[in-house]
């Protein structure tokens, strides 16, 4: 299976390219690093047409020269300038023709550092994907040698993210890695005071907290009748009043990537973000995978058939 690493043409994504090789050099398999430049127009008598053709060409080569001396040299890497129309139009493209298995792609420059911001071709591919899609966040470095030593899996509890669990232990086994399941709560406000309990005491949420675990529990269960499983589970459950405090509330290391599946509302075969999703993805402070349902499926099945 090989990863397609979406390279920017300005030679500025240091940070896919750490992620890649991170993911890369856990699961052993090869990557394609594509830079994508306009699709030629149509035939046209003026020169300046061709002039900015072998311009956008030649940043592109450069471009992945630069990354090419980025990456680590123990990852098995090719490099390929691709024209289209588009820039995530020529991604899926070059995905579908070497049947890749994952997209790897940075944060726009605009964002936080330290954490995941979508840009217009992030954006366009978490909406059309028919294969997981990995976000690096803006800044992220992984050390030399090293992989990926825990999978968290987001989940709630809710039904349609079984598949969503049970692919993240697939993978975590087979790289090697701890598998954990997390849950994230927003605590809203009370509307008035009250000298009743804390915000973590409500009715409401220890109501929610106490199906989270049953549900985490049962999940875990599936888990450890898979033909192969982690060598070691947990769950945690995370809280605040923002989804950044919520995410905070979780102990994030080196080597950790978060996992989330695409919202139930959305087209089974592609990755489609619901709302919620979406803020947990931006407030990531760890690389994230988005994996469409049909993908957690296929995944599921590979490690059940073994």
């Amino acid at each position: 299976m090989t990863y397609v690493v979406g390279y920017a043409a300005d030679g500025k994504s240091k940070a896919t390219i750490h992620l890649a090789a991170l993911l890369a050099r856990s699961a052993g398999e090869p990557l394609v690093v594509c830079a994508v430049v306009p699709a030629a127009p149509l035939p046209s008598m003026a020169r300046v047409d061709d002039e900015f053709r072998e311009f956008t060409r030649d940043e592109a080569e450069q471009a992945l020269a630069t990354a090419r001396s980025l990456m680590p040299a123990d990852v098995n890497a090719t490099y390929v300038v691709h024209e289209a129309r588009s820039t995530s139009s020529g991604i899926l493209a070059v995905a579908d023709s070497c049947d890749a298995g994952l997209i790897v792609l940075g944060s726009s420059s605009a964002g936080v550092f330290g954490h995941i911001a979508l840009g217009s071709v992030t954006s366009r591919l978490l909406y059309s994907s028919p294969i997981p899609i990995a976000l690096a966040p803006r800044g992220f470095r992984a050390r030399s040698g090293e992989v990926v030593a825990r999978v968290t899996a987001a989940y709630d509890g809710s039904p349609d993210q079984d598949e969503l669990v049970l692919a993240a232990a697939a993978v975590a086994a087979r790289v090697g890695a701890q598998l954990r399941l997390a849950a994230f709560a927003v605590r809203v406000p009370a509307p008035y005071p009250t000298r009743l309990g804390t915000e973590g005491d409500s009715p409401v949420e220890a109501e929610w907290t106490e199906a989270v675990e049953r549900e985490t529990a049962a999940a875990l269960k599936r888990v450890a009748a898979l033909p192969e499983v982690p060598d070691t589970t947990e769950s945690v459950i995370g809280y605040g009043r923002n989804w950044a405090e919520s995410l905070d509330d979780v102990e994030w290391l080196p080597g950790d990537v978060l996992t989330i599946g695409s919202s139930s509302s959305g087209p089974v075969a592609r990755v489609f973000l619901g709302s919620r999703a979406a803020k947990i993805v931006r407030h990531s402070p760890v690389p994230v995978v988005v994996v469409p349902r049909s993908a957690a499926e296929r995944i599921v099945d590979d490690a059940v058939a073994g």
